[in-house]
């Protein structure tokens, strides 16, 4: 990097942090801190749905994976996500914003006190918490191991750099500072990407190789084949049902971006844009990984800094830190979502349980909240961070995968298939029983059982048994116990039906019954 490139990447942090600023003025309430008001255009609202399930991680981890096994990267990554938000455009996005509409709720969370017990609620909030500062350390991770490729500065430095502006940013306008700057960022991704897809191109090019010429190339051999190494077709069936849960709601953040829009119409358009763009643009994105092996040689055994090597190799000065710019978008956008999230479930479902006094938060004061459960939140998940790497954690790559998409399915389905019709007569005992055990069977096939399989318990089962357990016993203990009570089945019936009109721009406020749970508690 020269000063041209330092000149690009301070004048986007200084952009990032302005748009926080004026965001600032959009926000008065909880409410417009965590879902907009229930204002965002479902256009705005589909493009930050978009932007905010990308990181630095598709240009180290995934990188790495295109680097080794080639379109693979493409069919068991961002195809599935693009097909489960699809699905769930229909199945799960419009229920999702009626919580806010129709519920009044302002954590995707919120409901759950009420469709089975606080109970239940608790446990899925206080475990999706811990889950996302995982999650989000290996975010901060990714980034920070990129910013080392081009600068040389510690993993711990770029962690602080890119967490400290973050949180300034996030903190001050909320859920619209997020979408704001997720629209920005994406213009820069579109920018950057295409940049790198030419360049590649030209590079190619001068070596005498073609577009498809390329895949005859020995460094290619077999990277054209959708399924190889560890993913598999039992690898990809489980990752279409954990994209399915996981980006329509299941790690919280994108369930904000249905619950902001105005109408139910108009959160399922959302979805759909963000599907197009999920099965169309990582195509653009990932050509010059899988064409990386002809350009560079990675130095880490898992590739994972061939797409920095061969940025740095390709770009003149100016683009390079236009690129460079849009590593850190990705980042920046699904972290500071997924602090709002986390943000919205502390304040919103565990404070009031665990501590008295905010039960009777003025809205002031429960704005405030939110901002410092904000900033709590990142400092913990940056900390975490420099656990990457560990024994504990593994690489990023690890962590993303065997930890993130694993603990995905019991965290979510309780949620998420609490929202449908069908699924009814599952109540408190098959919500518990499905998280539960499907996080204890995922403890089981990756420790004691990984540590005595010779060579170890195959990631796809590592990643879709603890699925598989939870929604076979969702399904099986709500079969045997059902626990549908005329008040859970009024709860299903208000997301299921139409019918949002002037209740969209409501204040959330807390629901009565579970007021009155609490209280008993005390």
């Amino acid at each position: 990097m020269n000063s041209l490139d330092w000149a690009v990447l301070i004048g986007y942090f200084g952009v990032m942090v302005a748009i926080g600023v004026w965001s600032h003025k959009r926000v008065d309430n909880v409410s417009d801190f965590f879902t907009a008001g229930g204002k965002m255009p479902w256009w705005l609202s589909g493009i930050s749905h978009h932007m905010s399930g990308y990181s630095a991680v598709m240009f180290t981890g995934y990188a790495g994976i295109a680097y080794t096994y080639g379109v693979t990267s493409f069919v068991t990554w961002s195809f599935p996500i693009a097909l489960g938000i699809a699905i769930g455009s229909k199945l799960f996005a419009p229920r999702i914003n009626r919580l806010r509409s129709r519920l009044h709720v302002a954590s995707p969370l919120e409901y759950l006190k009420n469709r089975y017990d606080l109970k239940t609620q608790q446990a899925l909030a206080w475990s999706g918490m811990l889950l996302k500062i995982v999650d989000v350390g290996a975010k901060w991770a990714a980034i920070a191991t990129l910013l080392s490729v081009f600068t040389g500065i510690s993993l711990n430095q770029g962690i602080l750099i890119t967490g400290t502006i973050t949180a300034v940013y996030c903190t001050i306008g909320g859920l619209w500072a997020d979408a704001l700057t997720e629209l920005g960022q994406f213009v820069i991704q579109l920018l950057a990407g295409v940049a790198m897809f030419v360049a590649v191109i030209l590079e190619l090019n001068d070596m005498g190789i073609g577009f498809f010429g390329a895949w005859d190339e020995p460094a290619l051999q077999g990277h054209e084949k959708p399924l190889v190494g560890p993913y598999g077709t039992v690898f990809l069936l489980a990752f279409v049902f954990i994209k399915l849960f996981e980006y329509n709601g299941g790690m919280l953040n994108q369930a904000q971006r249905y619950m902001a829009t105005a109408n139910a119409r108009q959160a399922e358009r959302s979805a759909r844009l963000s599907a197009i763009l999920w099965l169309v643009w990582p195509l653009v994105l990932f050509f010059p990984m899988w064409m990386s092996p002809l350009l560079v040689e990675s130095q880490k055994p898992d590739g994972s800094d061939s797409y920095g090597l061969m940025t740095e190799q390709l770009l003149p000065h100016g683009l390079l830190g236009l690129v460079i710019v849009g590593f850190f978008s990705h980042t920046m956008a699904m972290c500071s979502s997924d602090a709002n999230a986390i943000a919205a479930v502390f304040t919103r479902d565990c404070a009031p349980v665990v501590w008295r006094r905010a039960r009777t938060w003025s809205e002031g004061q429960g704005l405030r909240v939110a901002r410092i459960a904000t900033v709590v939140f990142l400092g913990l998940s940056m900390a975490a961070a420099t656990q990457v790497n560990s024994p504990t954690f593994g690489d990023i790559i690890t962590v993303v995968i065997k930890w993130v998409a694993g603990l995905m399915g019991p965290m979510a389905i309780p949620m998420m298939l609490g929202l449908l019709r069908p699924f009814r007569r599952s109540g408190p005992t098959a919500a518990l029983a499905s998280w539960s055990l499907g996080l204890f069977a995922f403890w089981l096939v990756n420790y004691p059982i990984n540590w005595n399989v010779e060579g170890g318990v195959p990631l796809q089962y590592q990643v879709s048994i603890p699925l598989a357990v939870s929604l076979v016993l969702y399904i099986l203990i709500g079969f045997l116990k059902p626990e549908d009570t005329p008040e859970r089945l009024a709860i299903i019936e208000r997301i299921n039906t139409d019918g949002d009109g002037a209740a969209a721009a409501a204040v959330p406020v807390p629901a009565g019954p579970v007021d009155e749970v609490v209280r008993a508690k005390d």
